[in-house]
């Protein structure tokens, strides 16, 4: 009786396993058709308070929670805004500000969007009760900005700040042993200094200044000043309450939601107590990507977000290379496209794995025209799979460059000896048979192989660079040494071709393949959540480390960042890196 009823509890755990998948899979089909239509006399509305990735995400699960079933990408929601523009149901946009989470140069893609929506001449008008300045960059665009009369705004420059663990690993007699090539490269900063280094600060200072300025242009154009005197109000922190930004003509008037309401029905010409269609990007998007021409002559965009690894991919957004590459090689393969728009927007990793992913796309290259559309970061090896394209656009908040490489591996030999009393010895035919390793400090010698390991793919980045840009040796050395630029910056250098989002890249693409008429196809498919997490059941293969990890990342989610960061450290393990520095909160 016992087996028995074991085996009924295994076919039923199977059944009800397989309809739930079934289940699943038809929620997936069902969250990429469900179109919900705009009706007559609406309003799209845009909330700054979520995070926007490059490709777009489909929940079967949001059924089960009430979430939205599917995330657009940045480039779904500049086709929304395109797609409204010229919608008659579709009289004007809200954007409802908040804290973003998102980087400089996916706002300013945005607000590109958004100015081009304005020459439709529907109105945009923007609400908040939390305005941070980063708001304002979209907000700008705004006809009116309101702002709640007891909320909370600023508008006080910008800061950016490093943690340094130098301290940290002394106090746990754990030695770093770190190498690199560059003097700007930081990424090692925080475990061998316990301050910023003055180039460091050099270029940190350069990038500020550059988003600065671009955030005060785009102010002083709604306030109708000049941006020095928009630069001023930072200066002298002007800017503290919700009256305050209304005097500056930051925000056009103080009022509460149901005020906001009550003046969009009369640019809707809506009756006092007449509902107002409001319908989100989220939903709309999905009725402006079924709304895209279809043709048989096509430009691929290949999405390229996160850390760069090496294999197959463990987390989202990551960029794997055996995972790109794959997309690439079906790319390369599809007879009607044409042409090719790499979107990257990463922070760099592994220098092995850059490479290779760099000689697929040069094997695609020969095959079809390939343009780089720069997102928020394209930077070490964000910027080595990039420099070989036949063009490289940037906008100019973007962050690139930081054409340097490191590696580094922490020795606990003196932790595990004083602390805890191990010690290790070893029997080895030859001097190097356990080099690498964490359980003893290098020897001089092992570490002028390290550094000389290094400075050999160092030299092998900037060959790609003075290859791909068409620059000198000298020209690319002084504007290497691991240094980020701004796209400002980067243009002027020779870095970049030109100043533009993911849609002048396309255009380009289709000028180079000599298209007209086209249809834009993205790759890959939008991340389906579901079987993001069956992933990580397979990989951890344990159910509950899975769903720990969703747990903690949900639980802490704004110092999550930090806890990736920490555990990528056992990743370098002496391998060389193209990654920019450990973390940098720029706002």
């Amino acid at each position: 009786m016992f087996f028995a009823s074991f085996l009924a509890l295994i076919v039923v755990g199977i059944i009800v396993f397989g309809l739930t998948v079934g289940l699943v899979a038809g929620l997936t089909k069902n969250a990429e058709d469900e179109t919900k239509e705009a009706n007559a006399n609406s309003v799209l509305v845009m909330d700054m308070g979520n995070a926007i990735h490059e490709n777009g995400e489909v929940n079967p699960m949001a059924a089960f929670m009430g979430g939205a079933g599917s995330i657009p990408g940045l480039y779904d929601i500049s086709m929304a805004l395109e797609n409204a523009k010229n919608d008659n149901n579709i009289k004007g946009i809200y954007i409802k500000l908040s804290e973003s989470p998102n980087g400089w140069a996916t706002l300013q893609q945005l607000r590109q969007s958004l100015l081009d929506f304005k020459n439709s001449g529907k109105f945009i008008y923007a609400y908040g009760e939390m305005v941070p300045q980063k708001s304002y960059f979209l907000a700008s665009t705004a006809d009116s900005i309101f702002i709640n009369p007891v909320g909370f705004t600023e508008f006080k420059g910008m800061a950016t700040q490093l943690a340094f663990f130098k301290g940290t690993l002394e106090k746990l007699e754990i030695q770093p042993e770190i190498f690199y090539a560059g003097k700007f490269k930081s990424a090692t900063e925080p475990f061998r200094a316990d301050k910023i280094s003055e180039p460091n600060r050099e270029q940190i200072t350069a990038l500020q200044n550059g988003i600065w300025n671009e955030l005060t242009n785009a102010v002083a154009k709604h306030a109708s000043v000049n941006a020095a005197e928009v630069d001023s109000w930072a200066k002298a922190g002007r800017i503290q309450f919700p009256e305050d930004a209304v005097k500056a003509k930051l925000a056009d008037r103080l009022a509460y939601i149901d005020e906001v309401e009550a003046t969009m029905r009369k640019k809707l010409s809506k009756k006092a107590d007449e509902k107002i269609d409001f319908i989100s990007v989220e939903d709309y998007s999905i009725t402006a990507r079924k709304a895209r021409k279809t043709n048989d002559q096509r430009i691929a965009v290949l999405f390229a977000e996160g850390n760069i690894t090496d294999g197959k991919t463990s987390d989202d957004p990551q960029i794997a290379s055996e995972d790109l590459i794959e997309q690439i090689r079906k790319i390369a393969k599809n007879e009607k496209v044409k042409a090719v728009v790499l979107r990257v927007n990463s922070p760099g990793g592994s220098a092995l794995a850059s490479d290779v992913i760099l000689r697929e796309l040069n094997l695609l290259k020969q095959k079809k025209p390939l343009i780089v559309s720069m997102g928020d970061l394209a930077a070490s090896g964000g910027y080595y799979i990039s420099c070989q394209a036949d063009s490289i656009f940037a906008m100019p908040t973007t962050i690139t460059g930081s054409i340097g490489v490191f590696s580094m591996m922490f020795s606990a030999e003196k932790l595990l000896k004083n602390k805890l009393g191990v010690t290790f010895d070893e029997v080895k035919n030859a001097p190097y048979a356990d080099f690498p390793t964490a359980t003893r400090t290098f020897t001089p010698e092992e570490a002028i192989r390290m550094q000389t390991f290094v400075d050999t793919i160092y030299a092998v980045f900037k060959r790609r660079v003075v290859s791909g840009r068409k620059l000198s040796d000298i020209v690319v050395d002084s504007i290497a040494q691991g240094r980020v630029w701004t796209g400002t910056d980067a243009l002027r250098i020779g870095l970049i071709d030109g100043i533009g989002g993911i849609d002048r890249a396309i255009l380009s693409a289709a000028k180079k393949a000599g298209l007209k008429e086209y249809q834009v196809s993205t790759y890959p498919q939008p991340l389906d959540k579901f079987e993001s997490m069956m992933r990580r059941f397979k990989m951890t293969n344990a159910s509950a480390s899975a769903v720990f990890k969703s747990v903690i990342e949900n639980e802490i989610s704004t110092d999550y960042p930090w806890l990736k960061q920490i555990k990528n450290l056992k990743n370098l393990n002496g391998k060389a890196q193209m990654a920019l520095p450990f973390d940098m909160q720029m706002k």
